[in-house]
């Protein structure tokens, strides 16, 4: 006869399951509560804390990653302005030729060892795109504050959640 009644080891990994999913959401709530209150869309938080993730995971790389958003937010409001350049000159082929400039600059950074986290550049492009925003430094401080505090939310999801499984 099997006993029905679990073991303690058969709970821990489901108990650390949930206590992970506990940190996680308490600390993407207080991120997205934080957001909101400081007038930030927290959508563009959730952006930094998904880059945060993309990487090895430290203080150090978060920081490296959350400086690849803020390059992809500049590019991705550069971009803007040149669209907006070149698209009375050139029509919608202006799209193929500053995808194309972004898209080589943004590839050809992995060549450059405290920028070359790629998908992060990526979501500062997504970022500022999905943001309807007029190309400004306002805007990208705007957005990169977000992402900041999106950085330092993953950050302290894994900190919090590496506690957490080492006291169980």
């Amino acid at each position: 006869m099997t006993n029905i009644i679990p073991t303690a080891s058969r709970w821990k990994p489901s108990l650390v399951f949930l206590g992970f999913g506990a940190v996680a959401a308490v600390v993407a709530s207080t991120a997205a509560f934080t957001s909101l209150h400081l007038g930030i869309a927290p959508w563009a938080m959730f952006i930094g804390w998904v880059a945060y993730f993309t990487r090895p995971i430290s203080a150090r790389q978060g920081i490296y990653t959350w400086l690849c958003v803020l390059c992809g937010l500049t590019f991705g409001a550069a971009a803007v302005l040149a669209l907006q350049g070149l698209m009375p000159i050139m029509g919608s082929f202006a799209l193929f030729v500053v995808v194309f400039a972004v898209a080589m600059v943004v590839v050809s950074m992995r060549a450059v060892r405290a920028l070359d986290n790629i998908p992060a550049w990526f979501l500062g492009l997504i970022a500022f795109f999905a943001s309807h925003a007029e190309p400004s430094l306002a805007a990208i401080s705007e957005l990169a504050g977000a992402g900041a505090l999106g950085t330092a939310a993953g950050w302290a999801s894994q900190r919090l959640q590496g506690r957490f499984a080492g006291a169980h």
